[in-house]
């Protein structure tokens, strides 16, 4: 891991971006990384899994969980998802986008194939890198757990939360496409979950998120669902994620 830029944000919070091998990414932490206003060395930490549409495009919703988590005396960390930004692309998600864009255009149900082919490439390679982040960034003298996982691509939380003993508790949001292995997936998944649904988010099947939620292995599991659309998720729901955060961080 290299950092290479640093900055004071709102004279409250310290980000850094880094790149680790290919990857980019940005680390925030409370006050400065030698002495954190909220908290005392180390912090607990929260990685935020962005959805795949680069973090540059991502950056004002991703640097506004970051500053409520080290409000509330967490640091945070992301990283580009393989295929996104200035990522090579993954072979044959193109294709996959293409098939998924013209079923939506002709009103039909988006089939398993294509679910697959767009979703499980990503899954298989962006854990590993997750995993490779996690091993860095527990080295830094600021950070050293416990872990906590907020992501927009479910399935990768899921697999996660299955394969990393680390991660200690998960917030999920129930807004993208889950192949049909995922489920049993979620039957191995016992850390406790927070997940966000919207009710009327027209890009997801909300039903396969209801099952979802009900495959999942966890004794501790939390359904918030709110009304709207994709982008519409109220300031209430964050507020309450926070607090699952705080709950099972501390």
């Amino acid at each position: 891991m290299r950092f290479t830029s640093e900055r004071l944000l709102d004279g409250a919070f310290l980000e850094r971006e880094f790149v680790l091998g290919e990857i980019p990414g940005i680390l925030w932490t409370p006050g400065s990384a030698s002495a954190p206003v909220f908290a005392p060395l180390p912090l607990p930490l929260i990685l935020l899994s962005p959805p795949p549409l680069g973090l540059r495009q991502m950056y004002p919703r991703l640097v506004a969980r970051a500053r409520q988590a080290a409000a509330d005396g967490f640091a945070t960390a992301t990283i580009e998802l393989p295929g996104s930004g200035q990522r090579p692309r993954l072979p044959g998600t193109e294709q996959a986008v293409t098939d998924l864009r013209r079923a939506l255009a002709a009103g039909e149900a988006v089939g398993d194939e294509i679910i697959d082919a767009l979703v499980l490439p990503l899954v298989d390679r962006a854990v590993p890198e997750w995993q490779e982040a996690l091993d860095a960034l527990l080295c830094l003298p600021e950070t050293g757990g416990p872990v906590g996982y907020s992501g927009g691509v479910i399935s990768i939380g899921v697999r996660l939360a299955v394969v990393e003993p680390r991660i200690a508790a998960a917030v999920l949001f129930a807004g993208s496409y889950v192949p049909r292995a995922m489920f049993e997936e979620a039957r191995r998944v016992t850390i406790p979950l927070h997940v966000l649904l919207q009710w009327d988010d027209e890009g997801n099947d909300r039903q396969a998120a209801l099952n979802l939620f009900d495959a999942f292995g966890s004794k501790e599991k939390t359904l918030h669902a709110n009304t709207g659309g994709h982008t519409g998720v109220p300031q209430f729901a964050g507020e309450a994620a926070a607090r699952f955060f705080t709950r099972h961080l501390r």
